[in-house]
């Protein structure tokens, strides 16, 4: 029995076929359950339009949801010969069905075949990491509140520049995942787009219902050009690629900030010990292991969209077996983001916050600003405010006044944390309403 979709009975060259499959087997088992579903939806459209019984789509429906039932138990795997995920599908309803089975292909290429199963599984797991994205939003916020009039140094270049506050610093990163969601939800607008019945590229002369397969699926539209819907394969991962680098930049910044004040020149932020690692020769080290490799994937999720980008680039019209290549790289940086998220998210549940740093006189200058805009509140002009607390400075008779009155949207006494929860509540509701 053959075990490719494109089997014209002779065998290839072993070396060919194991170059070309690649990791295809391993990487398909993630689709297989969305490969289960885009088949219930294209046969319910075949008997729609004539190309299958009642009867026989009843008996392939019951089949595919015995398959669909294995998936979900952990029992389904890609036998050994078998070459992808719609071959071990097919095979297994011809066993069961003999020739019913074998009509379910009909009006479909393996290509967009694929690329439905491809939608369906980005979809889904752009909403998974989207709902990380978001408990960690939550906790961030949550943090923010607790330590909103915590004073801790605000820096430029590196020196000490003017008060910040944790509550800042949590709700800065906060609201910049709010941004990120947007790119999010980006790349499930383009995935949510139906590319089944596009077939290789060029139709088919079958009359498809595609409108009734995009309406089967819950997607929100369909891919209607059908060298369109080919061409996305690839434009899907590049948007998504965008949004991982997003998400992955604001996380690998927050690592960095944590790693930079965790350390005892900052002292500024303490982690349980059990949350540590040790030195191998020096025992008072309690190292940020954790968000050291937090920021490492981060970064390296940063060059996804360049691979993508590079994969995809001057490619000519219809598909090219360089496509297979994006599951290599989009699936693991997936589960590697959702990862960091979570374990971000972990690690954060538990920081310990010092609430004392700004009694220490190294950052006595610090209120330098606040001392010029005091004397400026009381009518003396900027330049020469500046100029007196400079002076001050300079001679050592500058004696800071401890206080910050800050009133202003975003500024430390006005965080505007429901304001920035309203923003994430709008961005998420835009991923809602077109998620089935």
């Amino acid at each position: 029995m053959a075990t490719k979709l494109w089997d014209k009975g002779y065998d290839i060259d072993k070396w060919i076929e194991s170059f070309t499959v690649g990791s295809d087997r391993e990487l398909d088992l993630e689709l297989a359950r969305y490969d289960v579903q885009g088949s219930m939806a294209h046969i319910t459209m075949l008997e729609s339009i004539g190309l299958l019984t009642h009867e026989e789509l009843t008996l392939l429906l019951e089949a595919l949801r015995g398959i669909e039932r294995d998936i979900h138990a952990g029992k389904f795997s890609i036998e050994a010969g078998v070459e992808d995920v719609h071959s071990q599908v097919e095979l297994l309803l011809t066993r069961q069905l003999g020739d019913v089975g074998k009509k379910i292909h009909a009006g479909r290429s393996r290509n967009d075949q694929v690329l439905v199963d491809l939608k369906l599984f980005y979809r889904q797991r752009i909403k998974d990491l989207a709902a990380s994205v978001k408990k960690l939003f939550e906790l961030l916020q949550t943090l923010s509140e607790q330590h909103a009039h915590v004073l801790m140094p605000g820096y430029t270049h590196l020196q000490v520049a003017m008060p910040s506050s944790f509550g800042l610093w949590f709700g800065a990163y906060a609201e910049t995942l709010a941004d990120d969601m947007q790119l999010l939800v980006a790349a499930h607008r383009i995935a949510n787009q139906n590319p089944l019945g596009s077939a290789a590229g060029y139709g088919s002369s079958f009359p498809l219902n595609r409108t009734l397969t995009t309406q089967l699926l819950g997607f929100a539209d369909l891919h209607y050009n059908v060298v369109a819907a080919q061409m996305s394969r690839g434009k899907t991962e590049r948007a998504l690629a965008c949004a991982i680098n997003a998400v992955a930049s604001t996380l690998g910044r927050l690592a960095m900030d944590v790693c930079l004040f965790c350390s005892q020149n900052f002292a500024f932020v303490h982690f349980p010990d059990e949350l540590t690692t040790g030195s191998s020769i020096m025992p008072h080290k309690k190292n940020p292991d954790v968000f050291e490799l937090i920021r490492g994937k981060c970064n390296q999720l940063q060059a996804l969209i360049g691979e993508v980008s590079l994969l995809t680039t001057n490619l000519p019209v219809g598909y090219q077996r360089d496509m297979q290549q994006l599951k290599d790289i989009t699936f693991p940086a997936i589960g590697t983001l959702d990862e960091c998220l979570q374990m971000a998210h972990f690690m954060l549940e538990h920081i310990e916050v010092n609430e004392h740093i700004l009694d220490d006189e190294r950052y006595n200058y610090l209120f330098s600003v606040e001392e010029v805009n005091r004397l400026v509140l009381a009518g003396m002009p900027f330049r020469e405010a500046y100029r007196e607390v400079g002076n001050q400075i300079a001679n050592g008779s500058y004696a800071p006044h401890r206080e910050v009155r800050h009133t202003h949207e975003g500024s430390i006494g006005n965080l505007c944390n429901t304001e920035i929860a309203e923003k994430m509540k709008r961005v998420m509701q835009e991923l809602l309403e077109g998620t089935p």
